[in-house]
């Protein structure tokens, strides 16, 4: 059996995040969020920076493409690479990176398409949280301490940006059930509950791959 990984996309506010977090607590392994940019950095070369400023963006500014293009990029030199925009080198890099990841160590992978990039994995399990907009928007007014206008509209940005991102990139539709194996409401069974339903699901999947074994 290979290593279990849990990717998760999530709607702004929805508590993915916390999801994921509790998630990699219960089974003892690595969630990479941030994470995965200082790893994506660290075997590509990029500067770290780079990483930050363009994290889950489907665009880059004109001045980053000529700054980058100074960059010596170690692994990452070869002509067709360092002719892509920049946004594309962060996105193949952070690509690359979540493949290893995987390859070494059961995980918990928050967000960056991961699911797009492990696609061919059987043992990744793909997961999407959401949550009603009004829920959302309360959870991130009290979060960040500002008044729930504001916090709708920080919402709502940030769900744009995702969607933006992800379809970009991907084949697949951000946030729709067809693009996932499991999409909860975080707003209705809490994230305890997004936690246990995940946990159970895998079992359902361990059972399924078992009794096609059995068959052969």
């Amino acid at each position: 059996m290979g290593n279990k990984i849990y990717t998760i996309g999530r709607e702004f506010g929805s508590g993915g995040m916390d999801v994921g977090e509790k998630l990699a607590e219960r089974l003892g392994i690595k969630l990479y969020d941030k994470e995965l940019l200082k790893k994506a950095a660290k075997h590509s070369g990029f500067c770290e920076e780079i990483f930050e400023n363009h994290d889950e963006k489907p665009t880059n500014s004109f001045l980053y493409s000529l700054v980058m293009d100074t960059y010596s990029v170690g692994g990452y030199a070869a002509a067709p690479f360092l002719d892509m925009p920049l946004n594309h080198k962060v996105f193949l890099a952070q690509f690359d990176a979540i493949k290893k990841i995987a390859a070494e160590e059961s995980c918990v992978i928050v967000g960056r398409c991961a699911d797009y990039a492990l696609a061919d994995n059987p043992d990744c399990l793909n997961v999407f949280i959401k949550a009603d907009l009004s829920k959302r928007v309360k959870r991130v007014a009290k979060r960040l301490n500002m008044t729930e206008n504001k916090a709708k509209d920080l919402t709502l940005k940030n769900d744009k940006q995702r969607a933006s991102y992800y379809n970009y990139y991907s084949s697949k539709k951000w946030g729709d059930s067809g693009s996932y194996h499991l999409t909860l409401d975080s707003g209705v069974v809490g994230i305890d509950g997004c936690v246990d339903i995940i946990l159970k699901f895998r079992e359902c999947m361990e059972a399924q791959k078992k009794s096609k074994d059995n068959l052969w």
